[in-house]
């Protein structure tokens, strides 16, 4: 935790104080389970000295508190708030089963950020006794061995199974909250102010760090001004041939309930039949090649492409087609993805107004190289993050590329990022159904036809997806997701 212009021992105490706060609020009284006795384990760093603080703040309260130390306080501000706890101060090698009798409460603060190497199973096998133990386990800043900058696990011979079941971060979330192993492992967060907002943002700004932001949706990013439908955009979904229609009419339908003023689906004449009889509002036009697109598209007021679900590995030209047809944006998904990772030619017909919606295999099958470095074991250092991958993809596309997932990351070339996190509150496990990212794919080509850019087309569009699954809960299929896009839109105010 960077300590700043303000006093470390200030700082230490606000944080401390604030882990306090938060473990008391959900584990004093019985209906939170009438807690009152609690194991901290505390680091040698600033971290331990943050658990210093929790112990005696704890104790204060009235707790029984046992302290356990990895060693001996390496910096001053830890010295001094271990000097200030006064109490005994056993060895971790010395936590046994017995001191984990009656499931106490654990405080992880053994290490928190700027973990860069893996910890050895004598420390993180700590907190596998205390999750074999039964004990709930509250990290400070984040669970030890986990990566802060990656969401990473950091840690020789294995790790805990078990989320934590509360961390406690300060002034602002960290990638590692959000990302791989540390979204699903962080538990619920808490984040503290501490006073270091000021100081983070001119450290940010001083060291020209990219902001990542959660993505969020509001009632302006949604709202219909008047006008007739084709002030609203007019969207093109290309499908492919007979019994693979199904996909492309999900995004269809996407694409015209997100507020699209008109939508067409595209598709060869040999499936014009099967999809007449599925559609209503999204109308249907023949295309079945390079020339009957090209055809379509002397239209101008078709202003937004969706290309790649049930599209077909047969049909690259219509990709080719649809990339050389002047500057109208094109949300590239499912087959259209495949082909592009096989054609240099069309790799480099991506342009600016191109939005990539790769789940990872295909992420891996268009940025091998980028793919191999996310799976590759850390090593010394800071470990390669999803966040770092996505933004040199999109950098190396020139366009906006979505990596889905719980922890989906949206990047553009010019380095702004977001990351939709489909955790904690907002976990929406429902979405791993097939369909559910054509669904996607149309929300965001929707976006455009209305005029959003891409980057804030692909980022709302997430988000949005997601709170519409939120939205119908268990049971949820592909069908089911445009159909709840209005619920959301009415909970937000949308006119």
């Amino acid at each position: 935790m960077s300590r700043g212009r303000v006093s470390g021992l200030v700082l230490m105490e606000r944080a401390g104080a604030g882990v306090t706060a938060a473990i008391l609020a959900r584990w004093t009284g019985p209906e939170q389970g009438g807690r009152r006795r609690a194991v901290v384990l505390c680091g040698p760093g600033n971290n331990g000295g943050d658990g210093y603080v929790v112990a005696r703040l704890l104790q204060d309260a009235g707790w029984a508190v046992a302290v356990h130390a990895l060693a001996e306080s390496s910096t001053p501000d830890a010295r001094a708030m271990r000097a200030l706890w006064g109490g005994a101060v056993l060895p971790l090698s010395a936590l046994d089963w017995a001191g984990l009798e009656g499931t106490p409460v654990v405080v992880d603060a053994l290490f928190g950020t700027g973990l860069a190497r893996d910890i050895a199973p004598g420390i993180w096998g700590a907190l596998d006794m205390a999750v074999a133990s039964g004990c709930p386990i509250v990290a400070v800043d984040i669970l030890t061995g986990l990566c802060a900058d990656s969401g990473r696990v950091r840690a020789e011979g294995g790790y805990i199974e078990r989320a934590a079941d509360l961390t406690v971060t300060f002034e602002a979330p960290k990638l590692g909250h959000m990302l791989a192993e540390g979204g699903a492992l962080s538990g619920d967060l808490v984040v503290v102010p501490i006073g270091l907002e000021g100081e983070l943002a001119a450290l940010m700004q001083a060291e020209g760090a990219a902001v990542v932001e959660l993505t969020a949706g509001s009632a302006a990013d949604f709202s219909k001004a008047g006008g007739h439908k084709f002030a609203h955009g007019h969207a093109l979904v290309l499908a492919g041939g007979p019994g693979r229609g199904g996909a492309a009419r999900l995004a269809a339908r996407a694409a015209l309930r997100v507020g699209a003023g008109l939508v067409t689906l595209g598709a060869p004449v040999a499936a014009q039949a099967e999809h007449a009889a599925r559609l209503e509002a999204v109308m249907l036009r023949a295309v079945d090649g390079a020339e009957g697109l090209a055809a379509l598209l002397a239209d101008a007021r078709i202003n937004a492409l969706c290309l790649g679900p049930g599209l077909g590995l047969d049909r690259a030209e219509l990709v080719a087609a649809a990339l050389a047809s002047g500057a109208r944006p094109v949300v590239l998904d499912a087959d259209a993805l495949t082909l592009i990772g096989r054609d240099p030619a069309l790799f480099a017909a991506l342009h600016g107004d191109c939005v990539l919606t790769p789940h990872g295999g295909e992420f891996e099958r268009l940025f091998p190289d980028l793919a191999a470095r996310l799976a590759a074991e850390p090593g010394e250092g800071v470990a390669v993050s999803k966040v770092d991958v996505v933004r040199a993809a999109a950098a190396r596309a020139g366009c906006v590329v979505l990596l889905k997932g719980a922890d989906t990351v949206i990047a553009a070339p010019d380095g702004r990022c977001e990351i939709n996190a489909a955790l904690r509150d907002r976990a929406a496990p429902w979405l791993a159904t097939a369909g559910a990212g054509d669904v996607l794919a149309g929300i965001i080509t929707g976006l455009l036809a209305r005029g959003q850019r891409p980057f804030e087309a692909a980022c709302r569009g997430a988000w949005l997806h997601v709170e519409a699954a939120r939205a119908f809960g268990p049971g949820l299929i592909a069908e089911d997701l445009p159909e709840r896009i209005p619920a959301v839109f009415r909970a937000l105010g949308v006119t």
